[in-house]
């Protein structure tokens, strides 16, 4: 049997080309210019839709479907429905993967602390669940899991640059004052430096699955 699968807003494109040797026909929607240069170079073979994911057209369902960080840069309110929308490009049988960055994360945390911006799955992944518990025939199955993750380095000009990309999940057109490269380097310093030497950011990563009932 044919796999069909939708990578929505992939980014640079290295997941996608990993799950895309899996896949007869990869479709990636990233509305960033910039990231769909890196996307086609990483994963040529992939049909790449420029628009955002509330308004992408992909030719018809998917067996597999990643969300990756998309929910960090929708309201709140609107996350359920962002999700429901992703929902429908699933093929019977299929599976939605939503794949953000835990809120409770170190990683996070000093986002938090330097945007002052804080994002968590588990809100839309409880009520989505809770609607479709009151039907009496559920088409989903809803499962919330997190793994813990870590990024290494032995030099703090790495960490740091890891650093600066993990507080870019917020709007920084927001943030006044934008934080210092010296601040996100004691920051470093002061919370990822390991008993060893070297550094480890902890980037634990929300994975919430959902499968389609097979028709």
């Amino acid at each position: 049997m044919a796999r069909h699968g939708n990578a929505v807003e992939p980014g640079e494109g290295r997941t996608t080309a990993y799950l895309a040797q899996c896949c007869d026909r990869t479709v990636a929607v990233e509305p960033s210019a910039a990231m769909r240069e890196k996307l086609r170079l990483a994963c040529p073979e992939a049909l790449v839709l420029p628009e955002p994911v509330d308004t992408a057209q992909p030719p018809g369902p998917a067996d597999l479907v990643r969300l990756s960080h998309v929910l960090s840069y929708v309201p709140p309110t609107d996350r359920p429905g962002t999700v429901r929308r992703v929902l429908d490009r699933v093929a019977p049988g299929g599976t939605l993967l939503v794949v953000p960055q835990n809120p409770e994360s170190p990683c996070m945390r000093m986002a938090a602390h330097f945007t002052r911006v804080r994002y968590d799955l588990r809100p839309p992944a409880e009520q989505l669940s809770a609607q479709d518990a009151d039907r009496a025939a559920a088409p989903w199955t809803f499962a919330l899991e997190a793994l813990d993750l870590h990024y290494r380095t032995d030099r703090l000009d790495e960490a740091v640059d890891v650093a600066e990309f993990m507080i870019n999940v917020a709007d920084l057109a927001t943030v006044d004052p934008l934080p210092e490269r010296a601040e996100l380097a004691s920051s470093v310093e002061r919370h990822f430096t390991r008993p060893d030497g070297g550094y480890a950011i902890g980037h634990t990563r929300d994975v919430l699955t959902v499968r389609r009932a097979a028709r």
